[in-house]
This record gives structure tokens, C-alpha cells and sequence, in this order.
């Protein structure tokens, strides 16, 4: 069965992010998909020393072993200054080609103000840099607090067209997590394909 993991680079506790990455994971798991949030505002997750091992440094080894069970990875931030969260990239800082190479990731963004493009393209760029496999499908959540509303500590996206994007990234993250280049030729290191 394939596994589908978020990671939720939001602290809050009513944090957007978190509930779009829950819409993601549902429509992964409707997909036949295992999921799992890794929600990093419950790990101790120093910043990253690079003069020790992740592993050994608060609950790095946890964040390496989540992230290199998965057959693909949701990344969702909240948009800083126009790009992505440091809780985010603290954590990515952790992991290198070991958990990331060859994996499928999907990406989903979402912003207090106008779209969250360029933080998208942020993410996209590092995870190119890890040699990940990203969908072409992003998902992004602009003016966030007019589209996802709290109530009894539940999220939930309030625009149709919004919920339905965040679903085709969960769906997609499924359909290409086994994504293989074709048989080994010249083309085949060119185009790659998916499981249907």
C-alpha cells in the first residue's frame, strides 16, 4: 500500500495549513493511500547543527524515519514574506537524499494575503535540489481566512473550488508515488510515467 506523509510547517493551532494538508491526506487515503501527519509543532526539532548528526539532535531521527517511509511527501507552508515557513526549511534541513531522492512530493501553500506562488516555486526549487519527483499540480490557498474556517478545533476549506484542488493533490500524490523511468534508454531518462 502506498504511504502518503504531510508535513505541516505551521505552529499555529488553528493554522490553515494544517487543515488543507487533513483535505490532502482524505482524499489521498480515499485514493487507497496510507497517510500520516507529521505536524512539526509537537517535535523538538532544533535548528539544525551541522556538527552533529540529525539523528541525534532532539526528534530528528523521528522526522528521518517518517519521511524515508514514505512513498510520497505533502510539503505545506504558510507564506512568510513570500516564501515558505523556517519551520518548514528547519526541517527539510534535516533530510537530504537518503529520505528524499526519487520520491514523489506534491505541494500545497497558503497565505494570509494575494496567492502563494512564489513560495511554491521556493519549495519546488529545493525539492528539484534533493532530486525529488514534484507534480506538476500545486495546490494553493490565497486570503486564507476568508476560505477555511475553525469550529470545535476542526478545519475545513469553505471554497468548493479551493477543497477540490487541495483533493487532486492527495489524489495525484497517490497515482504518481510509484512514478519509474520507462526501460533504460535515451528517451526513457527524458520522459517519465505513472501508474494509472
Amino acid at each position: 500500500m502506498t504511504h502518503v506523509l504531510a508535513l505541516c510547517g505551521s505552529r499555529r493551532d488553528e493554522s490553515a495549513t494544517r487543515a488543507a494538508l487533513d483535505v490532502a491526506l482524505a482524499a489521498a487515503e480515499a485514493a487507497g493511500a496510507s497517510t500520516e501527519l507529521f505536524d512539526l509543532r509537537t517535535v523538538d526539532l532544533p535548528p539544525l547543527d551541522a556538527d552533529r548528526d540529525a539523528a541525534d539532535q532532539g526528534d530528528g531521527a523521528q522526522l528521518l524515519a517518517a519521511v524515508d517511509a514514505a512513498d510520497a511527501v505533502v510539503l505545506g507552508t504558510p507564506v512568510y514574506h513570500g516564501s515558505y515557513s523556517g519551520v518548514l526549511k528547519n526541517a527539510l534541513d534535516y533530510c537530504g537524499f537518503d529520505e528524499f531522492e526519487g520520491k514523489t512530493v506534491g505541494l500545497l501553500g497558503v497565505a494570509g494575503g494575494s496567492f502563494p506562488v512564489t513560495a511554491l516555486d521556493h519549495l519546488r526549487s529545493v525539492c528539484r535540489a534533493l532530486n525529488c519527483w514534484v507534480l506538476p499540480h500545486q495546490a494553493a490557498i490565497p486570503r486564507a481566512s476568508q476560505h477555511v474556517s475553525y469550529s470545535g478545533g476542526e478545519g475545513r476549506i469553505t471554497s468548493d473550488d479551493l477543497d477540490e484542488r487541495v483533493r487532486v493533490l492527495g489524489r495525484r500524490v497517490v497515482q504518481y508515488a510509484t512514478i519509474e523511468p520507462e526501460p533504460a534508454t535515451f528517451e526513457a531518462g527524458e520522459n517519465l510515467g505513472a501508474d494509472d
